[in-house]
């Protein structure tokens, strides 16, 4: 079992900037994807951005150019860099660890991030 703790949310200005991490308790061997997720009221969970071990990455479209993932795979942890915020970025961020051999999916318990117009 993985936990998955997430920290760096909270309240910002339109325009402004937040920096999200997330540190997995343990390495895990293998391929796998470490990232962002997100979920509004009322909409479902979608992708924000995710990294491959090796430096692969994959961006939702509505926060590519302004979201960064970067990735320390030594200290088992995720960074998203969220500049150039919006009110509709306002949502509960899940970091997520995904392996596909052996096959698994953790997830974090959220943190809160609101930007306010």
């Amino acid at each position: 079992q993985v936990q998955l703790v997430e920290s760096g949310g909270g309240m910002v200005q339109a325009g402004g900037s937040l920096r999200l991490s997330c540190v997995a308790s343990r390495v895990i061997s293998g391929f796998n994807l470490m990232g962002w997720y997100r979920q509004a009221p009322g909409k479902q969970r979608e992708l924000v951005a995710v990294m491959s071990g090796g430096g692969i990455t994959d961006y939702g479209e509505s926060v590519k150019g302004r979201f960064t993932i970067s990735r320390d795979n030594v200290k088992s942890t995720v960074y998203l860099q969220m500049n150039s915020l919006k009110p509709e970025d306002t949502a509960v961020y899940y970091c997520n660890l995904k392996g596909v051999r052996p096959s698994y999916n953790y997830w974090g318990q959220g943190t809160q991030v609101t930007v306010s117009s």
